[in-house]
């Protein structure tokens, strides 16, 4: 029996907030994967602020907003675990058959090793090999099988370790999403399929990733840099390289993100002045950095 759009928005919706128990922050997807709301500065003149997609997007003319305007549509930014404000993300996203999980967020820190098939790859063997040339195994976790007949595996990371999202570095065809980036949960319809969970794993919870592996996930470390400093400890050092490695297209997104955890964790002041300093070193002006540290701030309940 085919399953009407309703349905599967009835669907998604049950299956997002089955998620929010498990204490993961999730979003309304559209049959294309990419987040059911749209911008609501998408025509603002000069505006390329969409967070919505997984990827790295053009360098905005502004400051971005990531939700501080009250509106939904700001992609990953938007993702709650809060059972009422998912309703309403999907009560303003009626056409969604599905839905995204954020990664890198707590209490799980989601990591996705994403296994795609896609041009004769064979992304489970070319894992294989990294796991025995560099000694890790994959420990039994949950695993979401994609329509395309790839595999996405959940895994979690340490809460003082950002890992970044790339595509085919590990190896071809292995993706991984991170901070800032989104998995489909099982149980959404896309254009492709459905997607669902391995059978024998959706009892379980997301398994820690294997050091060795964790080590791959991190981007090389760059050259000592004045932004790096040592009164802002092991965390803070940690948040300042994330934002060194940052490219084009990425640097907003990097910056909110680590300003983000250094507040939660207590060291959002220290920190500010090597964000800034290590945001200008990846071509932000100051007043691009100074906004966007401004707006975690706001974000996460500390003034400015």
């Amino acid at each position: 029996m085919a399953i009407t759009d309703r349905q599967a928005t009835t669907l998604a919706l049950a299956h997002a907030l089955s998620a929010a128990e498990r204490g993961l922050a999730v979003i309304p997807l559209s049959r294309t994967k990419l987040p059911a709301l749209r911008s609501p500065h998408r025509d603002a003149p000069g505006s390329s602020n969409n967070a919505a997609a997984p990827h790295d997007r053009p360098e905005p003319t502004a400051p971005p907003c990531h939700g501080e305007c009250g509106r939904p549509g700001h992609g990953v930014y938007d993702a709650t675990s809060d059972p009422a404000r998912i309703r309403e993300l999907f009560a303003a996203a009626p056409w969604a058959t599905g839905y995204g999980i954020a990664c890198g967020l707590p209490p799980h820190r989601l990591i996705g090793v994403d296994l795609d098939v896609k041009s004769g790859t064979d992304s489970t063997s070319a894992l294989r090999e990294l796991a025995l040339r560099h000694l890790f195994t994959i420990p039994p976790t949950v695993v979401v099988l994609t329509p395309s007949g790839g595999r996405h595996l959940w895994l979690t990371g340490p809460p003082d370790v950002v890992v970044p999202n790339s595509a085919s570095r590990l190896a071809p065809g292995i993706d991984i999403r991170g901070a800032g980036g989104y998995l489909v949960g099982p149980g959404s319809r896309t254009d492709q399929g459905l997607y669902a969970t391995a059978p024998g794993t959706a009892h379980l919870v997301p398994a820690p990733c294997p050091p060795s592996l964790l080590r791959l996930l991190l981007p090389p470390a760059r050259a000592a840099h004045p932004a790096t400093h040592p009164s802002v400890g092991n965390r803070g050092q940690g948040l300042v390289q994330f934002v060194l490695s940052a490219h084009e297209g990425q640097r907003n997104t990097r910056l909110f993100w680590a300003a983000c955890r250094a507040y939660e964790n207590g060291i959002g002041r220290a920190l500010r002045a090597p964000l800034i300093d290590a945001a200008v070193h990846t071509g932000l002006t100051e007043a691009e950095a100074r906004a966007t540290i401004a707006s975690a701030a706001r974000m996460t309940g500390h003034r400015p």
